[in-house]
């Protein structure tokens, strides 16, 4: 196992199917390191597509051991996670 370090990912405003493919290769970078801090406050708008990346990062994540936690999630993006019914899948990762 790789030694493990805590990398921040910083989420952009808008975060929808044009953002992912940057956001996904940010999240892989950073578990290639350790353990990943996702910092969620300034994130006013999320798709479905971009909830579910951040899912299977922390399954990702779990799987080799690392943590995984996003950090003062914004309002909007806690309405989307509670709209879409995600809420018992991130209640682990917040912070």
């Amino acid at each position: 196992m790789a030694q493990q370090t805590s990398k921040m990912v910083t989420l952009p405003a808008v975060i929808d199917l044009d953002a992912i493919d940057a956001m996904r290769d940010k999240l892989a970078d950073a578990l290639d390191e350790g353990s990943v801090v996702v910092v969620a406050g300034g994130v006013e708008r999320v798709s479905t597509n971009a909830l579910l990346l951040l899912v299977s990062a922390a399954e990702t994540a779990r799987r080799h051991q690392f943590d995984f936690a996003i950090e003062a999630p914004s309002a909007a993006m806690l309405g989307a996670i509670e709209r879409l019914g995600l809420t018992a899948q991130f209640s682990g990762m917040m912070r």
